[in-house]
């Protein structure tokens, strides 16, 4: 066996172990027969959310089996392939075999991954908010970079991304820009993009051709989920009406439909600018909620979450990623040290290897905290 194989078999298995840690294989099989007999209650149903949940929880159950049982057998049927067709002289089989292996580490790093948004909202689908921090049409038009590279990253996900609200820059790009990207698992791997992200170019906004350093903001919350219960009394929140602003023409909104609900004690500001004043009601009081049970999320999470906690303002200090396009190009995570100089896949929406060193490290990070904690 080729020892680019033996490299890539090793892989694998390092993968499989992590997945039966993270589902902890040896009583897997005992917990599903469990979930099994409970889904067979005639009375399961008499309480919808708890029999949703408990079928949530048997599904993912089954998935995590189902993978680890389809690569492991994946893999020992192509090293015996390999092994038979070395034995008889066949050298496709043993080609095939070995194609199906470097297509199965692939598949076992996805999967590896997946396994680690296990936190309490991670499957949960997401708000995404850009904002153009200083810098004027710089700036803006940094923002819609942005906003471009994280709608292409999801619709290659398979995603939904929906537009709640947009604020338009004076000259070019945007100000602020508000998505709900839906999905399984879109909180658990975008909620690594908090931060300050910090382009430099030449800019094509200046006459001289110089160099232009801008910042933009990302906030990333999850969707609350229906099963979470978050209160919000009408005497903390201020609800305002304005008339959007549109593209122009037939798109320009003529009533005052737009809703913005202000959370006096946390100073939260979410808005909503659809056709329908209800409409927007509904949507700004669920990124409210949202919002708030994010804020919540990382009080109790503080070491995964310091990054979220530390963005600040939208300039020098606390950025969390590079994007430079001149006097070379180079994307650099300042978090992982993760680097490419591919930025026009970075911008495109190649983002997975950013997202899953840093949900690596923030596990890394949780296991030395519990396992200092039980010391």
């Amino acid at each position: 066996m080729r020892a680019e194989t033996q490299t890539q078999a090793e892989t694998i298995r390092k993968s499989l172990a992590l997945l039966a840690q993270r589902m902890d294989y040896e009583t897997a099989p005992h917990r599903l027969e469990e979930f099994n007999a409970m889904i067979e209650d005639p009375n399961l149903w008499n309480d919808p959310a708890k029999a949703q949940k408990l079928m949530r929880e048997r599904q993912m159950l089954m998935d995590a089996i189902g993978t680890y049982r389809m690569i492991d057998s994946g893999l020992n049927d192509n090293l015996e392939l390999i092994e038979l067709g070395e034995l008889e002289g066949d050298a496709e089989i043993v080609a095939e075999a070995e194609a199906g292996i470097k297509a199965l580490v692939q598949t076992a790093r996805e999967k590896e991954l997946e396994a680690l948004l296990d936190g309490e909202a991670d499957s949960n689908d997401t708000f995404l908010e850009i904002n153009a921090g200083a810098g004027g049409t710089e700036s803006c038009d940094w923002a819609s970079m942005l906003a471009r590279m994280y709608t292409r990253w999801a619709e290659k996900k398979g995603y939904k991304v929906e537009l709640q609200s947009i604020s338009e820059g004076e000259e070019a790009g945007i100000k602020s820009v508000a998505y709900k990207i839906s999905g399984h698992n879109a909180y658990g791997w975008l909620k690594s993009e908090s931060g300050v992200h910090r382009l430099v170019r030449i800019s094509p906004y200046d006459s001289a051709a110089r160099r232009h350093t801008s910042f933009s903001s990302v906030w990333v919350y999850p969707v609350v989920d229906d099963n979470i219960e978050i209160e919000v009394l009408p005497n903390e929140i201020r609800i305002d009406t304005y008339r959007s602003s549109g593209a122009g023409g037939q798109h320009v909104n003529t009533t005052d439909s737009a809703v913005r609900i202000t959370h006096l004690a946390t100073g939260i500001v979410v808005t909503s600018s659809e056709k329908s004043q209800h409409q927007n009601r509904d949507i700004a009081m669920k990124a409210l909620k949202s919002r708030l049970y994010q804020m919540e999320l990382d009080k109790r999470n503080a070491a995964i979450n310091a990054a979220h906690e530390a963005k600040g303002d939208a300039g020098w200090g606390n950025q969390i990623r590079s994007y430079v396009l001149q006097p070379y190009q180079m994307v650099k995570d300042l978090r992982t040290g993760v680097e490419t100089s591919d930025t026009d896949g970075v911008l495109n929406g190649d983002l997975d290897r950013f997202m899953q060193a840093t949900l690596a490290m923030d596990v890394a990070g949780k296991s030395r905290a519990e396992a200092t904690a039980e010391d």
